[in-house]
């Protein structure tokens, strides 16, 4: 089959052919990619970012964005079926650890990660297990929604966090309306009635926030903290996410946080670095945000099929994989690129 493998760090990815997976346990599902997502941490990957921590072995198939259909289950697979259109959790799960038990499988002690750690979706097909299979209503196309796999998810995880915490009047400032941010959007217009203020370099992005239900857009040109003070009333606001954590973002965001208010950080990159004494004399909190679980995909699932969380998207066929990481790099994807093999 064809698929797009790293072969050397900070060189460009090729697209070969590999060997088909193959069922090798009882719970294994292989599914037929019907799109994967293309995500900056792959240009993280390719780069060389993540050589030590995820510790995989090259050459290895991009992808932790995929949905498709089953192509093949394992003997104890009863629950989904050849030719079901489903969703992939990023992760595969043993489902014995005390993490999976608690229902917090994102930090199984026993995890693979395909595209991080093993063998992704930049390909025609993959394998993972059953535990990671979302089935998709028919409504739903896998290649509108693969993205949702991480790129949504993480931020329904992060802004599902915060919505519990919000109450009606208070404010939440979402930096970033890119290809997170305008998911986050849409899952906090779902789920809390507090005020939406989105703030991003991009005016198009700012535009595609206010389709999506911001109720104030703010140009970060250097004036974005006075601004969302303003529409604060001088005090700040009760919840930030950051969807981009680095560039001056996160000293913007903090600046926005009211006393005891909390910080999401979604986006990584930069450093923070605040006083402690700052930290206690005005109780704030900074929570950190990995992809959401398997319950949470499942939720997010429900908000897509009903119409309140949309992907937009850009169609590439696996084939031009290089102009899909292309467009990525220079900022010209509007929402999520999507490889379709």
């Amino acid at each position: 089959m064809r698929a797009v493998q790293v072969i050397k760090y900070d060189n460009a990815p090729r697209l070969v052919d590999v060997p088909e997976p193959k069922i090798l346990h009882p719970l294994d599902v292989v599914v037929r990619i019907g799109g994967a997502g293309v995500c900056r941490t792959d240009l993280h990957i390719i780069e060389g970012q993540w050589e030590q921590k995820s510790g995989v072995t090259l050459p290895y198939v991009l992808g932790h964005e995929n949905a498709g259909w089953v192509h093949e289950v394992g003997s104890a697979v009863s629950d989904i079926a050849v030719g079901d259109p489903v969703i992939l959790h990023p992760l595969v799960t043993c489902g014995l650890c005390r993490a999976c038990r608690d229902g917090d499988d994102v930090h199984c002690a026993r995890a693979s990660f395909p595209g991080i750690d093993s063998d992704g979706g930049y390909a025609e097909l993959l394998r993972t297990n059953a535990r990671s299979v979302v089935k998709l209503d028919p409504s739903l196309q896998p290649a509108d929604v693969a993205a949702l796999a991480d790129a949504g998810l993480t931020a329904y995880h992060a802004a599902r966090k915060a919505a519990a915490a919000l109450s009606p009047g208070d404010r939440v400032v979402v930096i970033g309306a890119g290809g997170l941010g305008h998911i986050g959007v849409q899952v906090l217009r779902a789920l809390t009635p507090a005020e939406i203020i989105v703030v991003d370099r991009s005016a198009e992005a700012l535009r595609l926030a206010g389709e999506l239900g911001a109720d104030h857009t703010v140009r970060a040109d250097g004036s974005e903290v006075s601004a969302v003070l303003d529409l604060t009333g001088g005090s700040g606001a009760e919840a930030v996410i950051d969807f981009v954590g680095e560039g001056g973002a996160i000293e913007a965001g903090v600046a926005m946080l009211r006393r005891a208010g909390s910080y999401y950080v979604v986006g990584y990159g930069g450093v923070l670095n605040v006083s402690t004494i700052d930290i206690i004399s005005t109780e704030i909190n900074f929570i950190g945000n990995l992809v959401g679980s398997y319950s949470d995909l499942v939720e997010l699932m429900v908000l897509a099929t009903r119409g309140k969380v949309t992907l937009h998207t850009s169609a590439y066929p696996l084939a031009e994989f290089h102009q899909a990481l292309d467009d990525l790099h220079h900022g010209k994807v509007r929402g999520r690129a999507i490889l379709i093999p």
